[in-house]
């Protein structure tokens, strides 16, 4: 029997149905149009100037509906890190900003900025490449029939969940340190431990405020329907060695999210995993292989 973690929300009042089932898995219009754009990337160099997009009003609107309903879904469950960044991030409310009207900002508070994506990213590009203040993202927008989640990373959730993790100086140091210790290993086996604990703190992880599990990483800071569902999951404190046992899902709720005790814990926890980091690491702490995970 398929369980609510196989599944994905397929329709904007949330029903869940499986993957397949999303609407921008087989509207062929939407699938042109966001292959025109993921096939931008092509040969793409990091770091290297790249053309905007002329966006629809549709996709406009789009972008209005998930920032119009994430601005109270904020201020009710994400974390005040989280909040104080989004004041600072200057994300345009009423259209989809370009990468390039976002990067310049982010340059000047944390020396980061966007370089193109087409989707999903190898760990050895999509990583390293932190190390150096770019972050990969992508110029598709979601399909608007389910404008409040979206299978895969879009333009909302890489200009506005990481958008406001790199507007924030501590976190953004969070991701060059990941950036810095994968570009310290070559192997896949080394770089997939790597990207599971990116997922489950910087993607997907909680902070902890007066008892309670607040939103912290950019795909629930993103997700209308993940941020505050902490009731119909697990919660886990921080465990970095159970996270890097754990497989994700890209396209589904996740079942189990771990709880850092305060962004000071998180940083200590991080830094003292990425410092000792290395190809040996997964075999040293019993950590098991698990093929198939990227961003």
């Amino acid at each position: 029997m398929t369980t609510v973690w196989k599944q994905t929300p397929i329709s904007a009042e949330g029903r869940l149905g499986l993957p397949d089932e999303h609407p921008g898995r087989h509207d062929q219009d939407y699938l042109r149009r966001r292959d025109v754009l993921a096939a931008r990337a092509k040969g793409h160099r990091v770091g290297a100037p790249y053309e905007g997009v002329d966006y629809t009003e549709a996709e406009h609107r789009t972008w209005r509906t998930v920032h119009t309903a994430l601005g109270p879904a904020h201020r009710a469950h994400a974390c005040r890190e989280a909040q104080d960044a989004a004041e600072e991030a200057d994300i345009p409310a009423e259209r989809i900003p370009q990468h390039a009207d976002i990067s310049p900002g982010l340059r000047a508070r944390t020396g980061f900025g966007f370089t193109l994506a087409g989707g999903v990213v190898a760990n050895e590009r999509f990583l390293g490449a932190m190390e150096h203040g770019y972050f990969h993202a992508v110029q598709f927008v979601r399909h608007p029939a389910v404008p409040l989640y979206t299978p895969e990373p879009d333009v909302i959730h890489d200009v506005f969940g990481h958008g406001i993790h790199l507007s924030d100086p501590r976190v953004a140091e969070l991701y060059r340190l990941f950036g810095r210790t994968a570009n310290r290993v070559r192997s896949k086996e080394a770089l997939d431990i790597l990207s599971r604990v990116y997922w489950f703190t910087l993607e997907y992880g909680l902070l902890t405020e007066s008892g309670a599990p607040k939103a912290f990483g950019a795909a629930l800071l993103s997700s209308f329907g993940e941020i505050g569902a902490h009731a119909v999951r697990e919660v886990r404190a921080l465990d970095i060695r159970a996270a890097a046992s754990l497989p994700y899902r890209i396209s589904g709720y996740q079942p189990v999210l771990f709880a850092a005790r305060s962004l000071a814990h998180l940083e200590d926890t991080l830094g003292a995993f990425c410092a000792e980091f290395d190809e040996d690491t997964g075999r040293r702490l019993g950590i098991p292989s698990i093929p198939g995970n990227r961003r």
